[in-house]
């Protein structure tokens, strides 16, 4: 199947119609996964976006930056001036080794490491890392996921829950205590959610339960942060065409074909297309005054009771 990340013609075909639709190819993988192997390709490029230098100077620090959202974050920051470190698991190597060539690619340094989130000590270490080897840090960006739907009740473990908790909530914390000390006036700090947050989900239980926790705890800590200058925010995506949904062990395989059909748009999105609303809520010039807000970015699923 054809590179969806190669060159394509330019034309007059809107982004927002010219996205792959379902039905995609069948396929699983073993947990966490690999882009590498995904077919098609999630695009992650950016060809339509527009860069403007609006965090020239800036350190990111992006959890699950090799691959999926935060990968097409990672490079779309350093098209817009920022140095990148992108943490991920021993076995994502080879999608972080490709991340790390597109954002070189763009003349920005990108650093690699790895290791579990699940561990408080590396939160730790991966902040000091980041700010001893890049300079600084200025953006947080809390996106690295774990999730392994249920499709009955009994699925449900206690095991499973830690694990999703202490990937999806916990690790976050560490993150954020672990960067007070580095932030300063006009720096940010952004979480990744889900629509699942928002209205809860039969089959992505505990998945929902954390996300709903680690906008809950975005909201708690956003004030206490505006008033040193920083501002916390969430992006709640949709349906999106990421390793994370091939890697769910419990997802039909019929399922994840038509992942993202019941959107109003009929398709899931491009991690690319996510990827703006994390540059705006970066740049202090253009989300200044968002603080503690939620953006969801769902494709027009507006049903989040």
């Amino acid at each position: 199947m054809q590179d969806r990340n190669s060159p394509q013609p330019t034309g007059t075909t809107p982004q927002v119609t010219s996205e792959p639709h379902p039905p995609f190819p069948e396929q699983k993988q073993d947990p966490p996964g690999l882009e590498a192997d995904m077919d098609p390709s999630p695009r992650y490029l950016g060809e339509h976006y527009k860069a403007a230098g609006k965090l020239e100077g800036k350190v990111a620090l992006i959890t699950g930056g090799d691959s999926g959202i935060g990968r097409a974050v990672a490079v779309l920051y350093a098209r817009e001036g920022a140095d990148v470190a992108i943490v991920h698991l021993p076995s994502e190597q080879r999608d972080a080794e490709e991340t790390r060539r597109v954002v070189e690619e763009h003349g920005r340094r990108c650093l690699l490491l790895a290791g579990d989130l699940c561990d408080p000590q590396f939160c730790r270490d991966v902040v000091e890392h980041t700010a001893g080897e890049l300079g600084r840090l200025n953006i947080l960006v809390s996106n690295a996921a774990y999730l392994n739907s249920k499709l009955e009740l009994e699925q449900l473990t206690a095991e499973d829950w830690d694990r999703t908790f202490k990937t999806n909530v916990y690790a976050y914390f560490h993150l954020v205590m672990a960067a007070l000390p580095h932030l300063n006036q006009g720096d940010a700090i952004i979480a990744t959610a889900t629509e699942e947050a928002l209205k809860g989900s039969t089959t992505m239980i505990d998945y929902a339960a954390a996300k709903a926790a680690l906008i809950t705890f975005t909201k708690s800590i956003a004030p206490h942060l505006a008033k040193r200058g920083v501002r916390a925010n969430v992006v709640a995506p949709g349906p999106t065409w990421t390793v994370l949904n091939v890697a769910d062990q419990h997802m039909p395989l019929d399922g994840l074909a038509q992942v993202g059909s019941e959107t109003p748009l009929g398709r899931p999105a491009q991690p690319e297309e996510i990827a703006p609303t994390y540059v705006y809520l970066a740049s202090d010039a253009d989300s200044s005054f968002t603080v503690g807000e939620v953006i969801a970015v769902t494709g027009g699923e507006t049903d989040t009771r």
